[in-house]
């Protein structure tokens, strides 16, 4: 069955193996994640699983959310994601997933939010190559070019096209890199050390799962 937890991107380091060859690596903090709702085909139309993470102050708790965490017996939760089943669930309602949960797994997929930057040019944005700063050379070096046309009688409209690729805003969007080799499982300090660097800034919320092409 799939796996997934949600963690906390604690930030980045490398380990040596046995040969002293180094692997860059990255530390979440994944769990423990309280079973919140166990969702079924008869119940809901498909087989999922919420799962909850992260500590809310009780003056910060909406009664919304204290009534549904207290479904499953847990204490209302800051995050919630959904893990969707081709089967019915093994797992009860209530139940604590820690990342031991992936100790028979070689691979995991990590989705995050990538750091954003605010607005940015064409060349940082898309990464064009931009003019010739050579002499002669209009101080058009960073410039995107032309963006549209006007030569509504050669089939094309006139106008910007859709999907233009132009300044604008650069990061702050929902990221996942796959594939990540599972290189260290500390069951006592809830850590998996994923090889490679994954999306986000330290600290930010990531969901770590079985990874759906590499078996």
């Amino acid at each position: 069955m799939s796996q997934m937890l949600i963690g906390k991107k604690i930030g980045t380091t490398r380990v040596y193996d046995e040969s002293g060859i180094a692997t860059q690596v990255t530390i979440i903090q994944a769990g423990p994640c309280p079973v919140t709702q166990v969702k079924t085909e008869e119940t809901d139309g498909y087989n999922a699983l919420q799962i909850g993470f992260g500590a809310v102050k009780k003056i910060r708790q909406k009664k919304t959310t204290i009534g549904h965490a207290k479904k499953s017996g847990a204490d209302a939760n800051a995050f919630y994601r959904e893990l969707r089943l081709d089967t019915p669930s093994e797992v009860a309602l209530g139940e604590l997933l820690s990342v031991a949960v992936f100790e028979d797994v070689n691979y995991v997929d990590v989705t995050g939010t990538s750091k954003g930057k605010g607005f940015a040019g064409g060349m940082k944005r898309h990464g064009f190559k931009g003019l010739e700063a050579s002499h002669g050379v209009e101080r058009k070096h960073r410039c995107i070019g032309s963006i549209s046309g006007s030569g509504g009688s050669t089939g094309t409209s006139r106008g910007v096209r859709k999907g233009k690729r132009m300044a604008g805003h650069l990061g702050d969007v929902r990221k996942t890199s796959k594939n990540h080799k599972v290189v260290a499982i500390d069951v006592e300090n809830n850590l998996i050390l994923v090889k490679g660097s994954i999306a986000g800034a330290n600290n930010g919320i990531v969901t770590v799962r079985t990874a759906k092409t590499k078996k």
